[in-house]
């Protein structure tokens, strides 16, 4: 069982074990749980983020690279460089032949870290981008000031996480859904007894808009915004280092 306990080295172990184990069906799993709205969720992600030729980006969280790869479709010639990182191997081995598959490995560069402790400079991008990455962080105030700390001025970052719907009626079938459903089909799925049980519980205990919010402020970020996202199941984060 995944629990976020007092000890974060041993909560982010627990937590990169479980997602070693079930990256085999990673993909598959999104696309289904999320009847492929996960697709929509990293484009709007990406789109918000503004990647322009030239640039460089980190790819915080990167699993099998899909928003990665979005950012380099989205400048032509693929003239920009990503850095998807990410703490299990076996992402980045799955991450890794995706993107030999699709000739991108001059564009895209893998490698393993922690959020936590990123490996880089400062001032090292123009922007960092999380999609569902950040609720599995073992110390979201740390991550933050490191997302702040390797941004040039004038960059930006976008935070792509999961919430539970504000509307009563819609927060009541959701819920049915996320922690009756999801779990069971995510384990028959994944072969993972836990990972899908606790998917729903650390959404339900995640800080999302106004003190999400108030988190990145607090880590340096100015202007920072959120929207939601398909009746506000997925919230959009965004925050500016100022020049």
């Amino acid at each position: 069982m995944v629990e976020r306990i007092e000890n974060s080295a041993a909560f982010g172990r627990q937590v990169q074990q479980m997602f070693s184990d079930i990256a085999p069906r990673y993909d598959l799993l999104n696309r289904w749980l999320s009847c492929g709205q996960d697709r929509y969720w990293r484009k709007r992600a990406v789109s918000r983020l503004a990647p322009q030729s030239g640039q460089r980006f980190l790819d915080i969280a990167t699993g099998t690279a899909d928003v990665a790869i979005e950012i380099a479709h989205r400048c032509p010639n693929r003239s920009v460089q990503v850095v998807g990182m990410d703490f299990s191997d076996k992402m980045l081995e799955l991450a890794d032949q995706k993107v030999h598959s699709l000739s991108m490995a001059d564009t895209i560069h893998l490698e393993a870290g922690s959020a936590e402790s990123l490996p880089f400079e400062n001032n090292s991008f123009d922007g960092t981008i999380t999609a569902f990455g950040i609720r599995n962080f073992s110390d979201v105030d740390v991550s933050l000031r490191e997302m702040y700390r390797v941004l040039r001025p004038g960059g930006r970052s976008v935070i792509l996480e999961f919430a539970l719907p504000n509307n009563p009626v819609l927060n009541f079938f959701y819920r049915f859904y996320f922690e009756s459903l999801l779990p069971r089909v995510g384990r028959l799925i994944s072969k993972h007894p836990d990972a899908y049980t606790y998917l729903p519980e650390s959404v339900a205990a995640f800080p999302v808009r106004e003190p999400f919010s108030n988190l990145m402020l607090d880590a340096g970020f100015q202007n920072v915004t959120f929207k939601e996202l398909t009746f506000g199941v997925v919230i959009l984060y965004t925050g500016i280092k100022e020049c």
